[in-house]
């Protein structure tokens, strides 16, 4: 009896450690396998001399390529991304001032469509602009983008503006917010096995598991920024842009945080630092794209709109429009999905 009893036990314990064992593979399988998408045999180590390259480097491929897919790292299908995304998209509409200029509005729009023609989306996008002055602009899965109107007058051109937005709609190309939400759900599972292991080794795993999350997702929002960086000067090359006008907005930030720190949204403030994004981009540029003889920089609508938005703030600023009664906030508005 007591052998029949302690072969139970033995038992037990197996199926527990098996237990835990599989939850981890889930954890550390989702974290550290970013490359999952990739074709094993674009990959640089696929043999010296192969002309096979990365599909995420494939400039010709912009549009046909899959990047972000459902499965293994993505359990949300396009139709439930996208219904996330409204859900969000009208609680910023409810508690946010919205830009109904039209002059704004469509300037706006017509250069976010034209990098989404060109880039890897595969939803139609709806922009909208928020009426306030901080430096900002941020995405929700689906194809929801909002463009504040201070990032507007920030940019130096249109090529700048075009920069961020292309930024932002890499994110959404590449499906971050549910690929973020997959990651955070293989954890949670993975997590459940450790409560059922007592004792010193239980405890030991579950604070290894406490330390691991914080590390583990401050690793994917930086890899999720490089990865929008990286294919979002793509979509800007590919529209015909200056690809280097990222790189100068982001040199352009650096100076406004150390004027006006509260001025620029903390998206564009923290981590992957922004010297350390400029550095990177610009390797990756003299690698991936082929060299143009000339590339887009501005236009006359883009100078048309900043004229009369600088006017719409002098007029508000003036003490005539200030003696109004407003119910104007200037709150700091940003995606449940982006960075902090």
């Amino acid at each position: 009896m007591a052998s029949l009893m302690g072969r139970r036990r033995e038992l037990s314990v197996r199926r527990q450690h098996w237990t835990v064992l599989l939850g981890l593979c889930l954890l550390w399988g989702g974290l550290y396998c970013p490359a999952q998408n990739q074709d094993p045999n674009s990959h640089p180590s696929a043999g010296k001399g192969s002309k096979h390259i990365s599909p995420k480097d494939d400039i010709d491929a912009i549009g046909s390529r899959n990047i972000g897919k459902t499965g293994a790292g993505n359990w949300y299908s396009l139709e439930r991304e996208a219904q996330i995304g409204r859900e969000y998209a009208r609680t910023i509409d409810q508690t946010t001032r919205l830009m109904k200029d039209p002059l704004v509005t469509e300037y706006v729009n017509q250069v976010a469509q034209r990098i989404v023609r060109n880039s890897d989306a595969k939803v139609a996008f709806t922009i909208k602009v928020i009426d306030s002055e901080e430096v900002n602009a941020f995405a929700l899965p689906g194809g929801f983008l909002y463009v504040n109107s201070g990032l507007v007058l920030a940019a130096q051109d249109e090529a700048e503006l075009a920069a961020v937005m292309a930024h932002e709609i890499a994110h959404v190309a590449a499906r971050h917010a549910t690929r973020q939400l997959t990651r955070q759900k293989m954890f949670d599972f993975a997590s459940i096995p450790l409560v059922l292991i007592g004792g010193p080794i239980g405890m030991a795993l579950q604070t290894a598991a406490g330390v691991t999350k914080p590390l583990g997702f401050s690793k994917f929002t930086r890899s999720f920024e490089a990865e929008a960086d990286y294919l979002g000067v793509q979509y800007l090359y590919k529209a015909g842009y200056d690809p280097q006008a990222l790189i100068s907005f982001f040199e352009r930030v650096q100076a406004m945080q150390k004027r006006k720190p509260g001025l620029v949204s903390k998206a564009f403030s923290t981590h992957p630092e922004t010297k350390d994004r400029i550095t990177k981009l610009q390797k990756e540029l003299a690698k991936i794209l082929p060299p143009r003889d000339s590339y887009e920089l501005s236009s006359s609508e883009f100078d048309d709109v900043i004229s009369h938005l600088s006017k719409l703030n002098q007029a508000e600023h003036s003490p005539a429009y200030q003696a109004r009664p407003t119910l104007r906030r200037r709150t700091s508005i940003t995606s449940p999905f982006q960075k902090n």
